[in-house]
């Protein structure tokens, strides 16, 4: 019976922890991404603003005299 038991719990607890690595493995690349993402959404926010011509928002101030 001792001979069944120990390899089933091994072969249980190797694919137990594969998922949790698989799982790290998915949260580190959505966190990457993610963050990826937010760097080239200010960077292209960044660049429109320099490029584009128009009024600054220092210009509002004198408007509500």
């Amino acid at each position: 019976m001792r001979r069944i038991l120990t390899p089933a719990l091994l072969v249980l607890a190797a694919m137990a922890l594969s998922g949790c690595l698989a799982g790290a493995v998915v949260g580190a690349t959505g966190r990457v991404v993610g963050t990826t993402a937010k760097v080239a959404v200010k960077t292209t926010g960044a660049v429109v603003d320099v490029v584009t011509p128009g009024d600054d928002d220092d210009d509002d101030k004198d408007d509500r005299r």
